[in-house]
């Protein structure tokens, strides 16, 4: 007689459900493989899920995605994960305005060629060098698959497709961004621009490979979409997939540890003790926190371990979420995102709290127009959020308890930052200013409180050439049955992250590469 297997027995538990956990334990779970989905918030979907306050919603960390076409990589991966149950909608022609000092704005948008002849309208005499900028792109974006792909390849395999790709890998993802735009540019104010955006994969230019670049910014010269229903949709769509194969997931669950047998994973303790066990352990909270938080002191001190841990959290980031009544669009709202800069200088426009004056940068999106699916109600409610990247610093006094025990302190810093973007906001913005009826600040805090990222790196690791050339980061780890997935594995993003997914579920099951195609 067979026994029957235990309520506690999965074929793989998956640990954090941002979308690079959810992408993994879908495609698995489309392989009739049955999974645990374990999530530490209340909510599935990590930096995709929704909150509600006084009647608006918004979105934490999803503002637009690049790919997610019917006929675009990750879109068809989308497809299949969730059988078409989740539908992305376009932004439109222009999914970015840039905007510097002295009224000089610029649109960034679809297809590639018009964005090509906007700069070559502003920047006449440097045509052949936005052209052979554009050609980078292309080179770099397949450099940074090359590398991705390798994260679920075992060896010795991975270090053939390695040394055979050496020399293309090593000239995108081997150098850093600034390096390749100022070897390609010789006007600074197009290198400005050219670099502008780096806020949408967290790598500042003098530090971030190029191949991070190439890889994100590439992609969205296809096109930006946001999600119809919004980010939580995601997650609606996919943990149905995970629960008709056998699986589950579940919010407030926070795994403390990995549990390992004769050094191989085959389960986890939650928090409350709960214990659940599985030939397959996947981490999708991030490579430093799977290491530093869940994985014991002798395994700690193995090398890819040692490795990881030396890597920085990515930067972090203030919020203000906005909430209107009234029609905003008739005000001056846009789909498109808007990037303010103060100064020609983009290479680092992290805010560490100390500074005074005008904020170096600061991006703006309106996510109620982006989604179709939006319902404004009697009173035309909409919303939108101005995002400021920072430093740790500018918070890390308030860190492992400095808020609880300074909560004046704290809360007079927060609402100096919460006025500070809500001024800014209003001097960009002022047919918009008379209608804010809901304002609330995120912070740094509150990120690394809700996702457990070290120092609210929303980004993941940081975007390096060393990281990107790492072997520790790669899906299967050197512990027999542990998995990394998500942002770490690959790039930072929702595509990013998604891809990621894929390449974990593909070392853990061969078949998911007819997927990737």
């Amino acid at each position: 007689m067979a026994t029957k297997p235990s309520a506690n027995e999965f074929d793989a538990i998956v640990i954090g459900s941002g979308i690079g956990g959810m992408t993994t334990a879908a495609a698995l779970s489309r392989l009739d493989h049955k999974v645990l989905l374990l999530e530490q918030a209340q909510a599935i979907g990590g930096l995709t899920h929704s909150f509600s306050r006084n009647g608006f919603s918004w979105d934490v960390g999803l503002h637009y995605c690049g790919l997610f076409g019917h006929d675009q990589f990750a879109g068809r991966i989308l497809d299949w994960l969730s059988g078409g149950t989740i539908e992305f909608h376009s932004i439109g022609t222009v999914y970015d305005t840039l905007h510097f000092p002295d009224g000089f704005d610029i649109s960034v948008g679809r297809p590639a060629e018009a964005y090509k002849m906007e700069l070559k309208e502003q920047f006449p005499d440097n045509a052949a060098e936005i052209d052979a900028y554009f050609e980078a792109l292309q080179s770099a974006n397949e450099a940074a698959y090359m590398v991705g792909s390798e994260r679920s390849i075992p060896e010795p395999f991975r270090s053939a497709h390695r040394w055979w790709n050496k020399k293309k890998i090593q000239r995108w993802a081997g150098r850093t961004t600034s390096e390749v735009i100022n070897e390609l540019i010789s006007d600074p104010k197009l290198a400005a621009v050219l670099s502008a955006q780096w806020g949408t994969y967290g790598g500042k230019p003098k530090e971030a490979s190029f191949a991070f670049h190439g890889m994100i910014m590439g992609h969205y010269l296809e096109g930006a979409a946001y999600p119809v229903g919004g980010a939580a949709a995601i997650a609606r769509g996919l943990v149905p997939v995970i629960e008709a194969a056998g699986g589950s997931a579940r919010a407030e669950t926070p795994v403390s540890e990995i549990l390992l047998e004769d050094g191989k994973a085959v389960g986890v303790r939650t928090l409350s003790g709960e214990e659940f066990t599985a030939p397959t352990i996947v981490s999708a909270i991030g490579a430093g926190e799977t290491v530093k938080r869940l994985l014991p002191q002798d395994i700690r001190q193995q090398p890819w371990a040692e490795e990881i841990v030396t890597f920085k959290p990515s930067v972090c980031h203030f919020d203000l979420y906005l909430g209107f009544e009234g029609d905003i669009a008739q005000h001056g709202a846009t789909r498109a995102n808007h990037w303010f800069f103060n100064s020609w200088d983009t290479y680092d426009t992290t805010w560490s709290g100390e500074e005074s004056g005008p904020f170096s940068m600061a991006f703006v999106s309106f996510s109620s127009l982006k989604n179709p699916a939006h319902d404004p109600g009697p009173t035309n409610k909409h919303t939108a959020d101005v995002m400021l990247l920072a430093d740790w610093s500018s918070v890390a006094e308030f860190a492992d308890g400095g808020a609880a025990e300074h909560p004046e302190e704290w809360a007079a810093f927060k609402q100096s930052v919460e006025s500070r973007l809500l001024d800014f906001f209003k001097d960009k913005f002022p047919d918009l200013a008379p209608l804010i009826a809901y304002h609330e600040l995120g912070t740094p805090l509150a990120t690394a409180f809700f996702t457990g990222h070290e120092k609210g790196g929303f980004y993941g690791v940081e975007t390096t050439p060393r990281r990107i050339l790492s072997d520790a980061l790669n899906a299967r780890t050197p512990v027999p049955g542990l998995f990394l997935t998500g942002q770490d594995v690959m790039s930072p993003g929702i595509a990013g992250a998604l891809a990621g997914g894929m390449f974990s579920a593909a070392a853990i099951d061969p078949r998911i590469f007819q997927k990737l195609k």
